[in-house]
């Protein structure tokens, strides 16, 4: 029945290295390593120096917000999630103590 193909042989050839599952594992540790160093440590020192920040702020500091709010800060509520920023003698604005992204020195305001 085959006039025109011709019937498929079986191969014989060489067996697959055995080395291959080791190289896959190394490779795996050295990305693994990778990501652990180039961005989850810096992530989570960042976090941490973040918290650090948001516990050691006080009445009385001048603080930069992530939306670009300078202003000092005169109440902290009593849950310590929320704090009321007074950005001149009228205006006062109530905002989470987590959108604080820096505490300024002494004066910055008057400088402004």
């Amino acid at each position: 029945m085959s006039l025109f193909i011709s019937n498929a042989q079986a191969s014989t050839g060489a067996a697959a290295a055995g080395g291959g599952t080791m190289q896959m594992l190394i490779m795996l540790a050295i990305f693994g390593l990778f990501f652990y160093f180039l961005i989850y440590r810096p992530q989570a020192n960042r976090v941490k120096e973040h918290k650090s920040l948001m516990n050691a702020m006080a009445k009385g500091d001048e603080v930069l917000t992530q939306g670009g709010l300078v202003g000092k800060i005169v109440k902290i509520s009593e849950d310590k999630d929320f704090i009321v920023i007074s950005l001149n003698e009228q205006a006062e604005v109530t905002v989470q103590k987590s959108s604080v992204s820096a505490v300024l020195p002494k004066g910055t305001m008057k400088s402004l």
